[in-house]
């Protein structure tokens, strides 16, 4: 009878050793598995489009100036339509030109100043501007700006197409968006492919992936009219043996 315990005693013994390597060597291997699990790479996928603008917006600023109110206010209605004039012969419409109201100064209200050598008591600053989808026809008409002056158009500032309120704008960046994604996303991965190949991996599966935010800026100082459409991808892919 006690040489049946003692048997039984040592075949439990040895299920419990067994179950405890069995159970060891799963643990092993579960935290190996888990380990693989960790080991990611981390790239970014870029996509670059260059585009031309498709809004200009131009405002043309004049100064005109009279002793007489009646004078100056028809002075800025002629100016308005000289500048209306121009514009047409350049394919732009009334409905793509705004007049700003003028802004008067009466220098003689004014009280600092030497009155008796003032030439003329109003002067006045206004504007038509120019929204236009005709982007290359607003460029043409500001090389050629030069007209106004010789009509009498006293032009205020520079006209420059660079002049800091001169725009030009891209609005149609919903139409790269899905093509210009699906570019970095593939440039992320030739990236992950190149790591794990050089470190003697496979390429597993998505991790994380977040889409960084479009910038539009100039393509440079000199050519504010074309544009660079620009998206960074970051994707975090799973390593395998």
């Amino acid at each position: 009878m006690e040489r049946a315990s003692e048997k039984s005693a040592a075949i439990l013994g040895l299920s419990l050793l067994l179950g405890l390597v069995v159970l060891g060597f799963l643990a092993r291997n579960a935290a190996l598995s888990v380990k693989a699990l960790e080991r990611t790479v981390t790239v970014k996928g870029l996509s670059e489009r260059e585009v031309p603008a498709d809004i200009a917006t131009w405002p043309i600023t004049f100064q005109v100036a009279s002793n007489d109110l009646d004078e100056l206010f028809a002075s800025i209605e002629a100016n308005n339509r000289t500048v209306t004039e121009f514009l047409g012969k350049y394919g732009l419409s009334g409905e793509e030109i705004s007049y700003s109201p003028p802004s008067v100064a009466d220098l003689y209200a004014q009280q600092w100043g030497d009155k008796e050598h003032i030439k003329y008591r109003y002067t006045a600053t206004a504007s038509v501007t120019v929204y236009s989808k005709k982007v290359e026809s607003v460029r043409t008409a500001m090389s050629n700006v030069v007209e106004l002056g010789k009509q009498g158009v006293a032009i205020q500032g520079s006209t420059h197409p660079n002049q800091r309120n001169n725009q030009f704008l891209f609005t149609g960046l919903s139409a790269l968006k899905p093509e210009m994604i699906e570019e970095a996303t593939k440039n992320a991965r030739a990236v992950a492919k190149k790591f794990a190949a050089d470190s003697n991996s496979q390429l597993g599966k998505i991790k994380t992936a977040r889409q960084g935010q479009f910038s539009i800026s100039n393509r440079d100082a000199t050519t504010p009219y074309i544009k660079t459409v620009r998206v960074v991808s970051t994707i975090t892919y799973y390593l395998s043996d």
